[in-house]
């Protein structure tokens, strides 16, 4: 049994200012920092920061903002919105992290993925027709290296191994380390053989089709004997004042990077109609405090999860309005979200 989590996770996604110019890549990056700060003084359990190598993300070194992060916070946990592990060495991740957790004092985790995106294969070097090959054997390298001992390991993607011993090792107890899944039965068993814990990434329908991931995980470590460990979800959404604030603040930058990314995987513009129905039935938690929470509490109790992270940037969405979200997100959603679980707060 567990404390639900509520966490926000962010792309570093580049803005426009109120007066809608657009802001500079470095500029954007001092801002995920303020908000990571602010989301840590407003009670908020947790913020991720994920991997993009493209220009309109400014993130594509999440350590290294995540660090300036928690030199300047105390409680929140701080970790990557996910990590391609599939275009990185598994020994400069676990390093990486292992660092970020001396200099946070054991607040760092890290979420373990594929990625949606292609753009870190070719920039560093590697063919997609291994896209699996790829993560799979270094997963199971990083699995290896989360027992912070010695290490031996062989496998067909970089040299093997032969009790080798990574620096720095993690001070106390694990590293805290999920698999981001996006709809692969294969990544959710893969996750239970390792056992580690299960990130969803629902981001677009109803969120109880994901049930079914729910009940493979649970399923499949009953059957290989593994233990229960937690299951998180990651949605878009936005907070406001009210319904109508949240929606027409959100919607021009929802619509920007819906339009571009789907111009580049060949669909069509979204339209009012479908931000609408994802508003209101689908995986997009945006409106005041009081819908905002009462749509994480559906979903948590329709997938019994432990963990919520809402992801609050959304394309050209200006920082202030971000920093508004996270503000009403620490201060109202999550008490909110609390009190309607009541005494099933515990979540299991």
């Amino acid at each position: 049994m567990m404390e639900l989590e509520l966490g926000l996770d962010t792309f570093g996604d580049v803005t426009v200012d109120l007066d809608g110019k657009l802001q500079s890549q470095a500029e954007v990056l001092r801002n995920v920092v303020d908000e990571g700060v602010l989301a840590d003084q407003v009670g908020i359990d947790f913020i991720g920061v994920g991997e993009h190598h493209r220009d309109d993300f400014a993130v594509s070194a999440p350590e290294v903002v995540l660090t300036a992060i928690a030199a300047r916070t105390s409680r929140i946990h701080v970790g990557s919105a996910v990590t391609v592990l599939s275009s990185d060495d598994p020994i400069r991740v676990f390093q990486r992290f292992s660092t970020l957790n001396a200099i946070s004092n054991g607040r760092a985790e890290v979420i373990l993925g594929r990625g949606s995106f292609t753009e870190s294969f070719p920039l560093f070097g590697f063919a997609l027709n291994d896209y699996e090959r790829l993560f799979s054997e270094k997963l199971d390298l990083f699995a290896a290296l989360l027992k912070n001992g010695p290490v031996t390991w062989k496998g067909s993607v970089r040299p093997e191994l032969k009790n080798q011993l990574v620096y720095p090792p993690i001070e106390t107890g694990r590293l805290k380390t999920w698999i981001g899944v996006g709809g692969s039965p294969e990544s959710v068993v893969r996750a239970v053989q390792y056992e580690l814990p299960l990130m969803l990434a629902i981001i677009g329908g109803e969120p109880k089709r994901f049930r079914q991931f729910v009940d493979l995980y649970h399923r499949a470590s009953e059957q290989l004997g593994k233990p229960v460990q937690p299951i998180g979800v990651h949605s878009p959404g936005h907070v406001a004042d009210t319904d109508e604030e949240a929606r027409t603040q959100l919607w021009p930058g929802y619509k920007a990077i819906h339009d571009r990314i789907g111009g580049e995987r060949g669909w069509g513009p979204t339209s009012m109609s479908r931000f609408t129905a994802e508003a209101d039935m689908g995986s997009l938690y945006v409106g005041s405090p009081e819908t905002v929470a009462r749509k994480i509490v559906d979903t948590v109790r329709a997938l019994g999860v432990q963990r919520f992270d809402m992801k609050y940037s959304s394309g050209t969405l200006p920082h202030a309005h971000m920093m508004r979200s996270i503000e009403l997100y620490g201060t109202k959603v999550m008490p909110m979200v609390r009190d309607m679980l009541g005494s099933d707060k515990a979540v299991a």
